[in-house]
């Protein structure tokens, strides 16, 4: 079917623009508009990585925290009950995003792109760098939170009760289901910074629904489930050496995979494909 010009059709100059700015923006330009964010992280000096991933991990400890007071404060055994406390979830990603700090799960796309764009050693040592900056100091935050929420007054008796709950939920059994549910997870976080370049307004929306869907679903994330995780070693529920063979792991190698192959691989595919 042909496509025929605004001008062919008779219209004003204004209903062009008009046009133009209710069309969508193609694969391609989100591409390039990921990938340079890309670039431009990949290059930032390590100890702004540090600084911002270190206040992102801080930041996540909010997803923990919204769901146990939102837990705290509802009906005991109402059916309900998850569909609302999963909203609390999505605060610690807001805050993170919209605050431009950096969390190591976006990075499976942002800064693969590059990488995949151009494949060299040097940008494989460059995202490598980012991850383990990132990585580390995203943990590192969330266990500063959570070392204060566990070991001060700051948190009233029920909500401490709710803590603890929360952060049994976070925890599965069985290593290669974690895997699993942790590649919905990357899947899910890296498409939705993939949505946000045409997203304008609609940024908070697309980011709460996002998380939402991660936290309904019980999929791991490693930062913000690390602080599920860690809060049940402080209250001695699991042991440190089960929070990185049980949790951490199988969460880490299900985000990356996720990220990296479901969405950095193929929508790179697809934008390259679009330009031949």
């Amino acid at each position: 079917m042909s496509k025929n010009p605004p001008d062919e059709l008779g219209l004003r100059q204004s209903e062009a623009k008009e046009i133009v700015k209710r069309t969508a923006i193609g694969a391609v330009v989100v591409h390039e508009a990921v990938r340079q964010e890309g670039e431009d992280e990949i290059c930032r000096h390590p100890a702004a990585l540090m600084w911002s991933g270190l206040a992102a991990g801080l930041s996540m400890g909010f997803s923990f925290l919204g769901v146990a007071l939102l837990d705290a404060f509802l009906p005991t055994g109402a059916a309900w009950k998850s569909l609302v406390t999963s909203a609390g979830y999505s605060l610690g990603f807001i805050i993170v995003i919209l605050g431009r700090q950096q969390l190591f799960t976006e990075n499976t796309l942002t800064a693969v792109l590059p990488l995949l764009q151009k494949w060299s050693n040097e940008t494989l040592g460059l995202v490598a760098r980012l991850w383990g900056i990132v990585l580390v100091a995203n943990l590192v935050g969330v266990l500063i939170f959570t070392l204060v929420i566990a070991h001060t007054g700051v948190m009233g008796p029920e909500v401490k009760t709710s803590l603890a709950n929360t952060a049994q939920a976070a925890l599965l059994p069985d290593f290669w289901t974690m895997v699993l549910k942790g590649i919905f997870a990357g899947w899910i976080i890296a498409l939705m910074v993939w949505m946000l370049p045409g997203a304008e307004s609609a940024r908070v929306g697309i980011i709460f629904i996002m998380t939402y869907l991660v936290s309904l679903g019980g999929f791991p994330h490693i930062i913000a489930g690390s602080a599920d995780a860690l809060y049940a070693t402080m209250i001695n529920t699991i042991s440190v050496s089960s929070y990185f063979s049980d949790y951490m792991a199988p969460a880490l190698i299900g985000n990356v995979l996720g990220g990296v192959i479901l969405v950095a691989v193929i929508n790179h595919l697809q934008a390259i494909t679009g330009r031949t």
